[in-house]
């Protein structure tokens, strides 16, 4: 198993799906937890359980929409802890499917603030922490649509192309003067919230839980793979 004790980790999108079973996971590890997210009940409900396998986590509040949200994040951990060796980013928001023609303007602006600008700040703001430490690690969630855009889906795949695009040029831009490796991980088919509102008529059991993709980012961690990594987590077997 990955040990991860002493070191910190940020993890946003962390009340529920796969942030919430990858802060669980790293905990488990031996990490102490920062979970973000706008849902402060769900928040603590994943601290609780945190705590009650004998892990360690704090929780943070923040919405990624708000203008200074990030940089207040960045201010509060920066001001407790002087090193942040893991930044796991899972939070985004799934725009309404439909044709390019009929996207929702504030819909779309909505998704490019909190899928693709707040990627950018986040990266902006934690920097400095992640130089920091001695072994950082960013570990970014995409989607196959990003890479590989089809129909109806215009909206979501420009958003998290943008972010996608932002993360694996920091990842090119530091790699050979600073120790931060960056992985970009897309979790395929899993069986989540997101998923289900846009596969309303899909089975959910067909798809694997999100602990299995908090399995692979943990593994991962333990790896020294060459920066910017890109991989895709397969249905278990």
């Amino acid at each position: 198993m990955t040990d991860l004790s002493g070191q910190v980790a940020l993890v946003t999108g962390a009340s529920r799906g796969i942030g919430a079973a990858t802060a669980q996971a790293l905990a488990a590890a031996g990490a102490h937890v920062i979970l973000t997210g706008r849902d402060t009940k769900a928040l603590e409900a994943v601290e609780e359980a945190i705590f009650a396998a004998g892990g360690s986590a704090t929780i943070a509040p923040v919405d990624l929409a708000e203008a200074d949200g990030i940089a207040r994040l960045a201010q509060a951990i920066g001001g407790r802890w002087p090193t942040l060796d893991i930044l796991v980013h899972a939070a985004a928001v799934l725009p309404q499917l439909t044709g390019v023609t009929d996207v929702d303007a504030k819909s779309l602006a909505n998704a490019l603030t909190i899928n693709a600008s707040a990627t950018q700040a986040l990266i902006a703001r934690f920097d400095p922490l992640l130089r920091k430490a001695k072994n950082p690690r960013l570990i970014y969630l995409t989607t196959s649509v990003a890479t590989s855009p089809r129909a109806w889906w215009g909206a979501y795949a420009a958003s998290k192309a943008a972010a996608e695009v932002l993360v694996d040029c920091y990842a090119q831009e530091v790699r050979n003067i600073t120790p931060i490796r960056v992985a970009i991980v897309d979790p395929g088919a899993t069986r989540t919230a997101m998923r289900a509102k846009a596969y309303p008529g899909e089975d959910p059991k067909r798809n694997k839980e999100p602990a299995a993709v908090a399995d692979r980012i943990i593994a991962l961690l333990g790896e020294q793979f060459a920066s910017p990594h890109r991989e895709r987590v397969n249905q278990p077997s």
